[in-house]
């Protein structure tokens, strides 16, 4: 039987995680990073439900939004502005 699994991220990290995927695939740099072909099934699996998750990634101040979300978990995690 194949159980599931759920991952649990806060808004911001979805949001940044979904821009991430975004610029890799369309980079066509997917190859260089995965090189084992078997893990494209669940980054793809975690992409698409990102995608129809987030109604930010449709939003007009697209940009706006993801640069303060990168800067609310940089803050978060290390306590300051990444430069």
């Amino acid at each position: 039987m194949d159980d599931a699994v759920t991952i649990k991220l806060s808004r911001d990290q979805a949001f940044v995680l979904s821009h991430w995927f975004f610029e890799v695939e369309r980079s066509g740099e997917l190859d260089g990073i995965v090189n084992d072909r078997a893990v494209w099934s669940p980054l793809h699996a975690i992409s698409g439900t990102l995608e129809t998750t987030l109604a930010e990634i449709f939003m007009p101040d697209y940009d706006v939004r993801l640069e303060a979300a990168r800067v609310r978990l940089i803050e978060a995690k290390y306590g300051g502005r990444d430069e």
